[in-house]
């Protein structure tokens, strides 16, 4: 037991939860040397979906974002999120891209790179974990947590022994949707502690209302590094407010040391920030209620807003709750995936289609069927015949490691780009959003066109399936 550590998440997954991501690089410079005095762990600034948000929203270069968050954070490690073999875009990449991209995020300034795959599957993670290790950083693997019959504690401990043997650095559980309960998260860390040996970190949202509970067995049980949110951005679908937490801890065995008046300053800094974000409608007052019912359903907060998004453009809200009891069937359906991206997107996309058309399965994303076919990786439990017989009729599986049917893209993806890339961090921006990169690159001399742009482009919500 002793001291825990404390991971803010503030510049990047509490405004990514609370606001679609919208915060922008200018908004968190002027704070970040008061940040990097605090003595968290580490700083949680990049990754998930601040790329895309970046080029797609605010029209920023994300790795510049990266670079002077850098500048200014001397002392305190910078982390960021990677979704495997799918970086942080929506396909699985060649290995020479994932390479290419965890050595260009080292370079430009990332210590600790949290990787993860949508389905625990860790063949989806290695190459990432391999190149994060050859380059010199942190590789801190993530167990997706979710609740099915088949995520017992003795999955998870079998699932930490094979993250340890890939030679994690530390492990994190990832409770997307703030469904692990507080007995549970005591049971699974005194487990996954006796298991390994490697740092475990807890990483949950406090959707449901479990979060802080949740977060403090974690301390009971021997957790060593836990994320919060400083206040400003922190709770509902958030973290845990960070000054809360070590409030509460000051005066135990396992103190945070963390000094509460820097935390004060820094949280003041960031009112008026929170303030602007509500009042131009970013921030939704929805994503700060409490759902308890989201352990039944099991959805993070970005699924319930693109599926509202989806129902309101058939005229269709009145089907939400028939949609809502649609997805824990079409989840067991296709054998228990976590409901994380971009799963939880395709879940809930099915389960909007099996309620507008009446009849289950009669409109079926090719997304769904790659997935039946293997080609997202390895369902947590078999799919049935008569499921696989549904969606993909007698098409056949494949059931190697889906990044070994890609070839290697980089040579020819920087060909296809051009001149318009000017570093290999132009390209990796490329491979990943083709599109949105593509009109940024060409835009990023003409601040003027970049800007209007802007102003269309906050008018149209993106809904990515």
């Amino acid at each position: 037991m002793g001291k825990v550590k404390l991971t803010d998440t503030i510049l990047r997954d509490a405004h990514q939860s609370l606001m679609a991501t919208r915060m922008s690089t200018a908004e968190m410079l002027p704070i970040v040397e008061k940040l990097d005095k605090v003595g968290f762990e580490a700083l949680e600034v990049w990754g998930g979906a601040t790329f895309d948000a970046s080029i797609r929203f605010l029209k920023e270069d994300p790795w510049e974002r990266l670079r002077e968050i850098k500048k200014r954070a001397k002392n305190t490690k910078l982390q960021m999120l990677l979704r495997g073999q799918n970086l942080l875009g929506y396909r699985h990449y060649a290995d020479d891209i994932v390479d290419k991209f965890v050595q260009k995020s080292v370079e430009n300034g990332i210590d600790v790179i949290r990787i993860f795959d949508a389905l625990n599957d860790v063949r989806n993670i290695r190459q990432a974990c391999e190149s994060t290790k050859k380059y010199g950083a942190h590789a801190q693997l993530a167990i997706c947590y979710t609740i099915s019959p088949v995520h017992t504690i003795e999955y998870y401990k079998n699932l930490a022994k094979e993250m340890e043997e890939l030679r994690a650095d530390s492990i994190a559980i990832k409770d997307m949707s703030g469904i692990l309960l507080p007995y549970r998260a005591y049971e699974l860390v005194k487990e996954l502690k006796k298991t390994v040996k490697v740092p475990i970190e807890i990483h949950t949202h406090t959707t449901a209302g479990l979060g802080e509970m949740t977060c403090i067995k974690a301390i009971e049980a021997g957790v060593d590094i836990v994320d919060t949110a400083m206040s400003p951005f922190s709770s509902g679908t958030s973290q845990p407010a960070t000054e809360s937490l070590v409030r509460t801890l000051q005066g135990t065995e396992f103190d945070t040391g963390l000094d509460l008046e820097l935390l004060k300053e820094i949280a003041e800094y960031f009112k008026p920030i929170r303030k602007k974000h509500l009042e131009c409608g970013d921030l939704n007052p929805q994503a700060l209620f409490t759902e308890p019912n989201i352990v039944e359903y099991q959805l993070p907060g970005g699924m319930l807003s693109n599926m509202l998004s989806q129902l309101k453009a058939q005229k269709a809200e009145n089907k939400y709750e028939d949609v809502l009891r649609e997805i824990p069937k079409v989840r067991a359906d296709l054998g228990y995936p976590p409901l994380v991206t971009p799963l939880s997107q395709m879940v809930g996309t099915q389960s909007v289609f099996n309620v507008l058309t009446g009849s289950r399965y009669k409109m079926i994303p090719k997304e769904i069927k790659d997935y039946v076919k293997g080609f997202y990786g390895k369902s947590p439990v078999p799919i049935s015949d008569e499921m696989k017989k549904i969606i993909i009729g007698d098409d056949e599986i494949f059931n190697g490691r889906p990044a070994d049917l890609i070839e290697n893209e980089y040579d020819k993806i920087k060909q296809e780009i051009g001149d318009l890339a000017k570093s290999d961090e132009d390209v990796l921006m490329y491979a990943m959003f083709p599109q949105v990169a593509k009109t940024y690159l060409e835009n990023r001399d003409k601040p003027e066109k970049i800007g209007k742009e802007k102003k269309i482009e906050e008018q149209v919500i993106n809904v990515i399936f």
